[in-house]
């Protein structure tokens, strides 16, 4: 008499959505992100890649012509004196937040949903960040004296000012994309070892077989760089709430109204992160309708969760501008209040730069509750245009705190207006140039989805499935 066999089966009510959809083979997935940098380069990179790469170049001789005649070729003034430089350096490092927080944070707490867009993500931060290390160097106007930003012995004994928050950016700016490059380069090692093994010519199989440090999969070698990713994970997860709070520092440390407040830490971040998502996003869709095999690895689910992640960390945005002007009021401070809810608010109309406010307030404080609604979440358009919003938000928010706080500050007879420059507008739309045209490369010429890890998340990688289900998930 033979024994029934009774198969257990998870009540559909309290299954998990899966992360890969579709029911994709390991080899599919292996197939698919190595198949975006094998196949011929497609028309539409390049179509993509040389008005990106022109406009690069454009930005690169902006820079070049502001350091031969020096910041004077700049919009700035005697009362304004910074402007655009630090307000793109501390947009462009925002952005940076995003790719270590998917990678680090999430990995640590164990959210296996970052898996298909965690290197798209951390290449997206190693990019950010050059474009966001150009500023520092070329607002001083000597950019060849950049050198004693670092405490090297020198002929004329001069030695940075430890305690300008100035110094400590450079320190923690520096730190992070140290880091952030060591924990993109090794999550990339066993992927590019696939690249190495699947190459048709000799030149790419050598070219690969470099980078990938000799990979050969060995359970030692999986160990050790477990271990490794581990480490770099738990100390980059530090540097994301460290660097923008230094960052801060730079304005919190003054006495200027408007920039001397101890919520600038925790705002800068929360912002940081806000507008981080927000990018990868934006250059997460186009990929997608790019590569449409990207659909069944970066999923609605994905969209959802980030979605929600740029609702929550709008919505510590839109706390932290409600209690400055709250802090304002209640500190009875009359340069504050002034600052706060003359020159941003515009109570009786004497703000100069209240329409930078109001975009401001409506990019980042109203556009993202729409995804209160499942149905925004979920409608990738929806999404889209949101992402847009904060992105553009995001740079007026920058705007703001640091044009508005100087333009109009303590003595009404040094007050100044000020406008940009064509350099200014034409190095920072060159960034973009530069930020795309990486990204751009980045996708042709390495995988820019972690297969391996994909892979691990699969219903064919769980050691408990079904001996059945296994099968057809491997064939």
């Amino acid at each position: 008499m033979s024994e029934a066999v009774v198969t257990l089966e998870t009540p559909k009510e309290i299954q998990r959505v899966p992360l890969v959809t579709n029911e994709r083979s390991l080899s599919w997935i292996t197939d698919k992100v190595s198949v975006i940098v094998e196949a011929p380069t497609p028309l539409w990179w390049w179509l993509a890649f040389l008005p990106c790469s022109l406009i690069a170049l454009f930005g690169l001789a902006c820079i070049g012509y502001q350091i031969s005649n020096g910041v004077g070729v700049w919009g700035e003034n005697k009362t304004v004196g910074w402007a655009w430089d630090i307000t793109n350096f501390v947009f462009w490092i925002g952005i940076g937040h995003a790719g270590t927080l998917i990678s680090a944070i999430l990995f640590l707490t164990r959210q296996k949903w970052r898996t298909s867009i965690n290197r798209a993500a951390e290449a997206m931060t190693l990019f950010a960040v050059i474009c966001a290390g150009i500023f520092p160097g070329i607002h001083v106007g000597r950019v060849w004296m950049a050198w004693y930003l670092a405490p090297l012995p020198n002929s004329y004994g001069i030695w940075p000012n430890f305690r300008s928050p100035l110094l400590w950016d450079v320190f923690a700016v520096s730190t992070y994309f140290t880091v952030s490059v060591l924990f993109w380069y090794t999550g990339l090692i066993p992927d590019l070892a696939s690249l190495r093994d699947r190459a048709k010519s000799r030149v790419k199989k050598f070219i690969y077989g470099i980078f990938a440090l000799g990979w050969r999969g060995s359970n030692r070698q999986w160990r050790h760089y477990e271990m490794a990713y581990l480490l770099l994970a738990g100390l980059s997860t530090p540097l994301v709430l460290s660097v923008h709070s230094v960052v801060s520092f730079d304005f919190a440390t003054s006495i200027l109204p408007g920039w001397h407040t101890t919520i600038f830490p925790p705002y800068f971040v929360a912002g940081a992160i806000f507008g981080g998502f927000a990018m990868v996003l934006t250059i997460l869709f186009p990929a997608r309708l790019l590569y449409p095999q990207l659909d069944d690895m970066v999923t609605r689910q994905h969209v959802d969760k980030m979605a929600k992640i740029i609702l929550l960390t709008g919505s510590i945005v839109g706390y932290a501008y409600l209690m400055e002007l709250f802090i304002a009021y209640y500190g009875a401070n009359k340069f504050e209040l002034f600052t706060f809810l003359e020159a941003r608010v515009g109570v009786h109309g004497k703000g100069w730069y209240n329409w930078a406010y109001y975009t401001m307030m409506f990019c980042n404080v109203i556009s993202p509750q729409i995804f209160w609604s499942k149905w925004a979440r979920s409608n990738y358009i929806v999404v889209f245009i949101v992402c847009m919003f904060v992105n553009v938000g995001m740079w007026f928010e920058r705007f703001v705190i640091i044009v508005t706080s100087l333009a109009q500050d303590f003595l009404p007879s040094s007050w100044h207006h000020y406008h940009p420059s064509w350099v200014e507008i034409w190095t920072f739309i060159g960034t973009f140039g530069i930020f795309l045209s990486l990204f751009l490369l980045f996708m042709r010429f390495l995988p820019m989805i972690c297969a391996f890890e994909v892979k691990a998340v699969t219903p064919a990688a769980d050691p408990h499935l079904h001996p059945h289900t296994a099968k057809e998930g491997h064939h």
